[in-house]
């Protein structure tokens, strides 16, 4: 049976638990891939010939299950290993962590259990790699990114660079279109590839793959990237270890750089050591020419400089991430932007949020390159991204909808104001080649003016109810319903109570027409793929079914004033990376089964056994009352000296033991005789919540009962019918109309706090102070104070 992949992610996350304390997370990143290498590559290639890596005899995942409680398993796991990667030159690859490290997996016993654990969590029969079925479906390149995200989280701000947020990734890929290529010899080339996730990125976003090229500085880090290519079936990219300013690996046969279809970067920020073992001013491969020289001490220029000397000339594309300063900061630097400007290189700039990325907090924009049709020119595309995140964790992360506006709004360079405007050159040119976004769009917030007049003498200024008109367009009628025109001129007058505003919105007719014309847009989406669903199977594809189906979602709500098609396009990804992945790849790779991950229990109780829930619900409430006296009682006689305060233990409970105890003991006792009627009443009040949940339990546990035996008779096609009628289609429709409820409710809070504000203006309120301070100084004569 597959497994859900959440559950993957959690159970491998775990594994990171039996290697936490001894080592950081930047050091035991590598003990968790290798045997995630070791077990995927075993599961793919073990006993087939003509494979792409040979797995040897004594030298596969099955050889370090054999391991498991042997007294020497940490050199024995090191030799395994080794033999892996000496049959298939993977020598510093694979072998970067030593698994007989004593200080850090701990000596003896300690080292056996850790290291026996770790295998065992990685040998579940259900991680088994080599049996997914769902077409399109890559388990283990799934598990990897979520991986190595919390690897970049937990490695800290010095070392989590080796790691490109996934959705930063696509969108990248997304605006240098790698999706049009037309054959997979098309290259892309990363500068400083890191764990190579943006290189993996850009090959999955392209229709029919790319060759992969990619150099890294850092040792361990290439070996981070050679392992990634293989999990992720680029076996034969060429990722080399060097430092690609002073030391570029990818030269053509002349010693020149070699120039790619596109390239992509995400190169350390600003760093000082850029020209470290060359001389830039004599750059063997002019790089610099006709720029000028980066600054010393700050390469951010140095390397897009790089990726534009490694891109095809008139056609190559690029996108590289670099902080916002490289679109202002002057000297040298503006020389340089000028320059490339002038060239007409830069196709446009998306400005991201701030604290995206795992090495830094500071604000990056993704700067897009276009060589082609680059001497014609006219102007640069941009994007101010900047508010549109959520926080996850300690940082902040581009939700779907954030991706998808802007790739459909670069692509298509649609204008909306405060967020995306084509700048053009002479424009540029009067700002002295300055790129800083906020120079050419403006996304601060309209102040929300107070109208000195109103408060002065009453009334809701016009100008304010004129700033709703986009809900005016869809509810004309409402406005006069709801305001009418005042004495004085610009001003208007509510025509309902504050407390009456929701009610009216709520029930007017265009807002419920509206409301029914939303539904009929959700229910014929949802109806017409329902048999898409219906026809889900082993070979089924989950990427392509959440492709057609959220697409067609964002055109059935293009063009809908009020609601935001990308709100929409989110609920609906929301709900599918919460549980309608997780249930798409279990019924291809499972089928139709009753499995209760797919087929909830409240979703079998809610559709045969509603009768036997509500009863029970009834039978809950009862007993709540019952729990509710009991309480009441026990509070009214348990003051000081009350006698339910005498029988309570250490804890400050009373137990049924203690309770009779007392009252045999004040049974014949007529001193006693109130006291003894207290514990009696209470001791009913305790059987009575006893009785009531032991007969909660007997139905709840014959109800559980009529469950099981249910799931046994479902069929294929009552199972489908739970699955999308019962699960899938209302938990997407109760999102669509929860954000009508938003909408109206964000109305009725704008139209009552205007009320309010101008609700008493000043006249009236310094008439009620006078008459206020009458009644006070009439209160204080009657009193014998005056003055």
């Amino acid at each position: 049976m597959a497994i859900k992949k959440s559950e993957l992610y959690n159970k491998l996350w775990k594994s990171c638990d039996e290697l936490r304390g001894g080592m950081d997370a930047s050091q035991y990143k590598n003990y968790i891939l290798i045997l995630l290498f070791m077990r995927y590559v075993t599961d793919k290639y073990y006993g087939k010939k003509d494979a792409l890596i040979y797995v040897p005899e004594g030298g596969s995942f099955k050889d370090l299950m054999e391991l498991k409680g042997d007294k020497e398993i940490g050199d024995k796991t090191n030799k395994i290993i080794r033999k892996m990667a000496d049959e298939n030159d993977l020598v510093g690859v694979i072998t970067v962590a030593d698994f007989n490290d004593s200080d850090k997996l701990g000596k003896g016993k300690e080292m056996v259990d850790r290291l026996s654990n770790l295998i065992a969590i990685f040998e579940d029969e259900k991680l088994n790699f080599g049996s997914n079925t769902a077409e399109g479906d890559d388990i283990l390149g799934d598990a990897y990114e979520y991986l190595m995200k919390h690897f970049a989280t937990e490695s800290g701000k010095s070392k989590g660079q080796f790691y490109t947020p996934a959705e930063v990734s696509r969108i990248m890929a997304q605006v240098i279109g790698v999706e049009s290529i037309e054959k997979q010899s098309q290259t892309v080339y990363d500068p400083t590839a890191g764990s190579g996730s943006l290189l993996l990125k850009v090959a999955d976003e392209s229709g029919n793959g790319l060759t992969l090229y990619g150099q890294e500085k850092d040792v361990a880090t290439v070996a981070l990237a050679k392992m990634n290519m293989i999990l992720h079936n680029n076996e034969l990219s060429d990722i080399r270890q060097g430092d690609t300013l002073s030391s570029p690996e990818f030269r053509d046969k002349e010693g020149k750089l070699k120039t790619f279809d596109f390239a992509v970067a995400n190169p350390p920020f600003s760093t000082k050591s850029w020209s470290n073992g060359f001389d830039p001013a004599n750059d063997l491969y002019k790089r610099f020419d006709g720029y000028g020289l980066p600054p010393a001490k700050n390469g951010d220029y140095a390397f897009l400089l790089h990726l534009i000397k490694s891109l095809k000339s008139n056609k190559g594309k690029g996108a590289i991430i670099l902080p916002h300063g490289v679109l202002f900061r002057g000297n040298a630097e503006a020389t340089i932007r000028e320059n490339i400007i002038k060239r007409g290189y830069i196709k446009g700039i998306i400005g991201l949020p701030a604290n995206l990325f795992y090495g830094t907090g500071i604000p990056a924009a993704i700067i897009v390159i276009d060589k082609a049709n680059a001497s014609v020119r006219k102007g640069i595309f941009m994007i101010d991204a900047s508010k549109g995140f959520i926080k996850d964790g300690n940082k902040n992360r581009l939700r779907e909808q954030d991706i998808h506006k802007i790739v459909d709004v670069f692509n298509n360079k649609t204008e909306i104001p405060k967020y995306s405007r084509m700048i053009p050159i002479d424009e540029i040119k009067e700002n002295e080649y300055n790129l800083n976004i906020p120079r050419y769009i403006d996304n601060t917030e309209e102040e929300d003016i107070q109208d000195i007049r109103a408060h002065l003498s009453g009334g809701i200024p016009n100008r304010d109810i004129d700033e709703l008109e986009k809900y005016w367009e869809v509810y004309p009628k409402s406005r006069n319903t709801l305001f009418s025109n005042s004495e004085k001129e610009g001003y208007s007058k509510l025509n309902v109570e504050k407390e009456n505003i929701k009610e009216t919105i709520f029930n007017d007719e265009e807002f419920i027409n509206y409301r029914q014309e939303i539904n009929t847009i959700i229910n014929n989406w949802s109806n017409k793929y329902r048999e898409m669903f219906r026809n889900i199977k082993t070979g089924s594809n989950p990427k392509e079914i959440i492709e057609i189906i959220s697409e067609d979602i964002l055109e059935k709500f293009d063009g809908r004033i009020l609601i935001d098609k990308y709100d929409i396009y989110q609920y609906l990804m929301n709900y599918w990376l919460d549980t309608m992945k997780d249930d798409t790849y279990m019924i291809v790779e499972n089928g139709w089964i009753a499995d209760k991950d797919l087929v909830p229990q409240e979703l079998i109780i809610d559709k045969y056994f509603i009768e036997e829930k509500e009863y029970i619900e009834a039978k809950e409430v009862e007993k709540d009352e019952i729990s509710r006296e009991k309480e009441e009682y026990e509070e009214e006689h348990s003051e000081e000296e009350g006698i339910l305060e005498e029988i309570k233990n250490d804890k400050g409970n009373i137990t049924k033991g203690n309770l009779k105890s007392k009252i045999k003991e004040t049974k014949d006792n007529e001193d006693y005789k109130e006291e003894y009627e207290v514990l009696n009443n209470y001791l009913k009040l305790v059987d009575n919540e006893s009785k009531a949940n032991k007969e909660i339990k007997k139905l709840e546990k014959e109800l559980n009962k009529k469950v099981d035996n249910k799931y046994k008779e479902l069929s294929e096609d009552q199972i489908k019918g739970l699955v999308i009628d019962y699960k899938w289609v209302p938990t997407i429709t109760k999102e669509v109309n929860g954000e009508l409820e938003r909408i109206s409710h964000r109305l009725t809070t704008r139209i009552k706090e205007l009320a309010e504000r101008y609700d008493e203006p000043l006249p009236q309120i310094e008439e009620e102070i006078k008459e206020l301070e009458s009644k006070v100084e009439g209160h204080l004569k009657r009193m014998g104070f005056s003055w």
